[in-house]
């Protein structure tokens, strides 16, 4: 074994043995409209974006190619044709989206509000960003995570000080 190799098992070894001593967040009290309720609306917006995502590259793809199947979302999402199975399936159950077995996917009225509200958060994050001077690639995946847990009133706020750039 060489000296490197010896100096970082020793080092490992020192911090493994070393316990990090972390607050017990379930023992804290917690009043209402603080820390915890802002965890939960977030755990809440995680829930909603597969849905989100989903709706909206159905949109996306069925305006540019004229319909939407089930293999050109596993492309797009590049994830396997189970997995978009099954979240087709949840879009039914819930009433985004309409198929037949080995059918394209539709929305449903629903579904288009929903993809149509998702567009527009998405747009005026990624203006928002750009008007901070992200560059458009940094803005363009950013904007992808950020858009599902903007308040409507910060939202409100992004898009105005887009709008005055």
């Amino acid at each position: 074994m060489t000296n490197l190799a010896q100096a970082n098992l020793a080092s490992t070894n020192n911090m493994a043995s070393k316990k990090l001593k972390l607050p017990d967040f379930r023992q804290t009290k917690v009043k209402k409209g603080t820390q915890r309720n802002q965890h939960t609306r977030t755990r809440d917006d995680h829930a909603t974006e597969t849905t989100e995502d989903y709706v909206e590259a159905i949109a996306e793809i069925t305006d540019n190619a004229g319909v939407c199947r089930g293999v050109d979302l596993a492309r797009h999402f590049e994830v396997s044709n189970v997995t978009v199975n099954k979240t087709i399936n949840r879009l039914q159950r819930d009433g985004y989206a309409i198929t037949e077995p080995y059918g394209p996917v539709s929305l449903t009225a629903k579904g288009r509000k929903l993809a149509a509200e998702c567009r527009r958060r998405h747009k005026i994050v990624y203006q928002f960003l750009l008007a901070l001077g992200v560059d458009e690639q940094t803005a363009r995946v950013d904007s992808e995570g950020i858009e599902h847990h903007v308040s409507p009133s910060t939202l409100s706020l992004m898009e105005n000080f887009a709008s005055k750039r």
